[in-house]
């Protein structure tokens, strides 16, 4: 696990990343069923209401195992 600085900023880019998700459209989400839009902003949601009891090593965690993931299935999206 890294230093809390970097906890921090994970964190706060799921935040981020949650924040997006939640403004995009119905449509645009409906489009791409695949990902999994609710888990997404359902994480968010627990480190924005919830900042004091979260758990470092699940963030490094879910950072190594679903956002790797997350980022093949979005980064085709960039691209149209």
């Amino acid at each position: 696990m890294k230093d809390s600085k970097t906890i921090d900023a994970v964190v706060r880019n799921f935040g981020i990343i949650g924040e997006a998700a939640n403004r995009l459209p119905e449509e645009f989400k409906d489009s791409y069923s695949e990902i999994d839009w609710h888990r997404i902003r359902g994480f968010r949601n627990r480190i924005v209401h919830n900042y004091f009891g979260i758990d470092s090593s699940i963030v490094w965690l879910i950072k190594e195992t679903f956002l790797p993931n997350m980022i093949a299935q979005l980064r085709p999206l960039s691209e149209d």
